[in-house]
């Protein structure tokens, strides 16, 4: 079925808050060829089996309805979505079906390297590359693997090829937090962005620790003591939910995601697919639709996914509420994991 013909003028989703629904995170796989402590600390971990899986060309449907309900933005995503056969290629499908799509991946970035010219060919132009520490010790500690100067030659590839490149650093107190002034140098001598996230208390199988929490006030309180930061406020409607700070005669930029000391729901304008297939409104909600049995099915097919993902945003809760219900706990606010939900 051709989705991007069947209704060329897009609508807009709209949710129960006013929120305006326009960016799709697609979770590939849930395999990652990292174990970072933080995200999946079970040994007897259970990956999605293959057949449950959403097909590429499942995918490509799933952007084609999502672009009929005005969703022009789209993050691969995993686990650790270059470990899935021929995910270069399907980006290449994508951009060949949508080339006004707004494509992007996140990736931890040790796969990344002898892929950036083929991606870049095919039109994709951001990447957010994954790195918690400028230590290669300290990286394999975190992550169970020696990959350190993989992700380093990631980082320069991109930046010799002209992507644009964002650094997701998980914030840990303990653990990088005596990081901060190598990190502002590396935003300070190149031309991109790292932002710092704060640990969130996501999936059955995570290290939430509280004590590891480090919150964004701490961390720019700690730059501004290291260098001027001065707030970016330009901002567009695929612009994400870090508070974006230029350092003075640097390159790039310091930034911090703030979900859970100082959140953005109100302007939370996302859906996530998981990697098995199902649409979560909500990072923080277990709540999940069904979609991979309704693309399946010869009776249903296509046009019941378009009114799920329709229908959907009308239940879209916020997140900060959750969390609030959560404040006091020491356990996890939702039992998916993060390689599942793709962030």
């Amino acid at each position: 079925m051709d989705t991007q013909s069947s209704n060329p003028l897009p609508l807009s989703l709209v949710d129960q808050h006013g929120r305006v629904i326009n960016y799709l995170r697609l979770s590939l796989t849930d395999r990652c060829n990292l174990r970072c402590f933080y995200c999946n600390t079970c040994t007897d971990y259970t990956f999605i089996p293959h057949d449950h899986i959403l097909r590429y060309e499942e995918c490509l449907q799933i952007i084609g309805l999502a672009s009929r309900l005005g969703l022009d933005k789209v993050r691969l995503t995993g686990g650790e979505p270059l470990v899935r056969r021929d995910c270069v290629q399907f980006v290449e499908q994508i951009l060949g079906h949508y080339p006004e799509l707004d494509l992007r991946m996140t990736t931890n970035g040790t796969l990344l390297a002898p892929e950036v010219k083929r991606l870049k060919a095919a039109g994709l132009k951001r990447v957010n590359i994954s790195l918690d520490t400028l230590d290669r010790d300290k990286f394999q500690r975190i992550t169970g693997r020696d990959l350190f100067f993989k992700v380093r030659r990631a980082i320069d590839v991109c930046l010799e090829e002209g992507l644009y490149v964002k650094i997701n650093t998980v914030a840990l107190k303990g653990v990088n937090d005596l990081e901060l002034p190598g990190f502002i140098r590396l935003a300070q001598d190149h031309p991109l962005d790292v932002r710092f996230i704060e640990f969130m208390p996501l999936g059955h199988c995570t290290a939430w620790d509280r004590a590891a929490f480090w919150p964004a006030g701490d961390i720019l309180k700690a730059a501004q003591e290291i260098t001027c930061l001065e707030p970016d406020r330009l901002r567009t409607e695929h612009s994400g939910p870090a508070r974006m700070y230029r350092l003075p005669g640097g390159q790039g930029r310091l930034g911090v995601i703030s979900p859970m000391s100082d959140h953005f729901c109100d302007r939370c304008n996302r859906y996530r697919i998981t990697a098995d297939g199902r649409l979560r409104t909500c990072l923080f909600s277990d709540r999940e639709y069904k979609l991979r049995p309704l693309l399946r099915s010869p009776r249903l097919g296509p046009e019941a996914v378009f009114k799920v993902l329709r229908a959907a945003g009308r239940k879209k809760p916020i997140g900060a509420h959750l969390l609030k219900e959560h404040a006091q706990s020491d356990h996890s606010l939702c039992q998916r994991d993060m390689n599942a939900i793709g962030g």
